[in-house]
This record gives structure tokens, sequence and C-alpha cells, in this order.
């Protein structure tokens, strides 16, 4: 075994019980339910439970995670949790996980890469078990976006649901992550945003009264920014990985709108792998997209030893976080 071979050990995933349906959403913004299937591909989505908050839903999954690589809580080094609606400024929601696991041993934290999260969460965990190769990391991506959605936004509203995915990461026999490409363009950060609620912004009557709370997002200028700038580096990654793109087996990309995936699968040379959806049934979780379809694949044995999984995440920031891994490498 080398000091860089890390592989995922095990996936775990979470959606809420409550199920939204495209005719609760369009009366609530004010459209049809056959504009948004036209626009974005979703049917449903999941909300949750007015007891349930971003680390019940990490939980739920960070648990079938371990299930699944057959760990316990104890035998996690660190937990990651990627996130960008934590249940509040402070603590951490990290630590509310490790406390609800009593994953005592897990040093904690939390990253805010909004969409490409879980992806950047892959990246720490496996730079932290190259160096201390005995490690393993249980990196969660979990988001709930409905609290904070403008529902006379008709473009976002229909978009997003809750949700929260895992993966267990450690050292293998042979490397099953295999590369990397993160990127970061802080210029195109006003692409999408929450205003409210922090330094520059604290929260009042008035940031209330105005909506600076609510998600907000340029559609238009996040659909070039990922056309322009996903397909260069996902052929970037499969490059440095020497790999060519028609030899990727799956490709599980951030579920952001169907109409959109459509066009960036076929911009990348992806249309030869299976591109993975759960869109249709669940909507865009951000940060637990990635994982949640990955998981999903998984457990439908949609998924081969050997096969090669090209993963990516895009959003806000503006970010990208990709990642090409060999399927079925374990310890």
């Amino acid at each position: 075994m080398t000091e860089h071979a890390v592989s995922i050990l095990g996936t775990g995933s979470y959606a809420p019980k409550e199920e939204i349906s495209n005719t609760e959403v369009a009366e609530r913004v004010g459209v049809e339910a056959e504009w948004i299937e036209r626009k974005t591909q979703i049917l449903n989505r999941r909300y949750a439970a007015e007891s349930e908050a971003t680390s019940d839903l990490a939980t739920r999954a960070a648990q079938e995670a371990l299930e699944n690589a057959g760990l316990t809580a104890d035998q996690v080094d660190y937990l990651i949790v990627a996130t960008s609606t934590g249940d509040s400024p402070q603590p951490p929601t990290s630590y509310l996980v490790q406390n609800r696991l009593d994953a005592w041993n897990a040093a904690c934290f939390d990253i805010n890469v909004v969409c490409s999260g879980f992806v950047y969460g892959l990246v720490l965990a496996r730079s932290l078990i190259a160096v201390h190769p005995g490690a393993r990391a249980l990196v969660v991506g979990a988001d709930v976006y409905s609290r904070i959605l403008d529902f006379t936004d008709r473009r976002t509203a229909v978009l997003f649901g809750d949700g929260a995915g895992a993966a267990v990461v450690g050292a293998a026999a042979e490397p099953g992550l295999l590369a990397f490409h993160l990127a970061s363009r802080g210029d195109a950060g006003g692409l999408i945003r929450v205003e409210a609620g922090g330094s520059r912004l604290p929260s009042s009557h008035q940031t209330v009264d105005d909506g600076a709370h609510y998600f907000r997002m340029n559609g238009r200028g996040v659909r070039d920014f990922v056309m322009e700038q996903v397909p260069p580096a996902l052929a970037a990654l499969c490059a440095k990985a020497g790999v060519g793109l028609d030899e990727v087996d799956h490709f599980v990309p951030h579920q952001a709108n169907g109409v959109l995936l459509d066009e960036l699968v076929e911009r990348s040379g992806l249309s030869g792998a299976h591109t993975h959806l759960v869109l249709k049934e669940f909507g865009n979780m951000g940060s637990a997209a990635v994982p949640f379809a990955l998981d999903r694949a998984n457990r439908g044995n949609e998924l081969s030893d050997g096969d090669l999984v090209l993963m990516a995440g895009f959003g806000g920031g503006m970010s990208i976080g990709a990642c090409l891994l060999r399927w079925g490498v374990s310890a």
C-alpha cells in the first residue's frame, strides 16, 4: 500500500419524508406545474420537517455510510461536514453530528463551498489520510435549502430540496481516489448569494423585511459559468489522470437542473458515460446532491468494481470541485 492509496469505503444518504410535488410548488410561486418540469426536469423534492435541521439529515446519512463501510463511529478520525445551511452560525454543524453519532475520536470541522463542498471535503480527507494512512474520514454533504427560499422568486424556489449524502474514506490497497480538480472564481461570487446574516450585513428587522436572508441566484449567469468553466475543468482532470473522457463509465454531477445537465454532458464529451440523476424526485440538494446520487448508484448496484466514476460539483462562490475515482478499491 502506497502513501497516497485512498478510497471510498462506504456511502450513505438521507432524504426527509415530506414529498413536495410540482403542483404544490407551482401554487406557491404562481406558475404551472408543467412549466417547472419543462424548465428543470424536476417532478418532486423533499422538505425537512419542522423538527429537522441540517445536522439531523447529516447524521442519518453518516450512519448509513458507516454501516455500509462496516465501521462504527468511534473508528472515525476526521468528520467533515460540507454545508451552506448549517444549524446556526455556531457551533459548527459537524460538532452536532459528532455528538449524535458519539464519534468522540474524530476531529471535526465544517466547510462551505456551497454545491462543490462534498468534493472539496473528499480532497481534504484524501490529504489527511495520505499523511496518516491508518486514519478514516467521514465526509458529509447536507443542506436544508427549503428554509431560505423566496417563494416569490419562481426561478429559484422551484429548484431546491433538502437532503444529505455521506462517504467514508480510508486507506486502500490501491488508489481509488485518482485525481482532483478544484477551482474558485470569487469575481463571480455575486451570481449565488445570501446577503444578510453575516458580519457585512448583520441580521436586523430591516434585513428581514427586505428579504435579505433568502437565497438569490442569477440563473443565466450561473448557466454561462457552468458551460464555460466546467467542461474544460473535467477535460483537464481526466488528462491529468491519463484517462480519456470516453473511458469514463459513470458521471455523477451536481443535480442543478436537468436541462442544464443535458447540455453539460454533451459539451463535456460524456455522452458515453452513464449519468446518474436523482433530481427528478429530489431536486437540487446543494452540497448533498453529489454524495446522494453516488449513494443511490452504489445501493442500486449500478457501480461495478473497476469502473471509472467522475464526480463534479459546481455552484456558489463560484466554485468547481471534480474528482475521478476507480470504484471498488478497498482496504
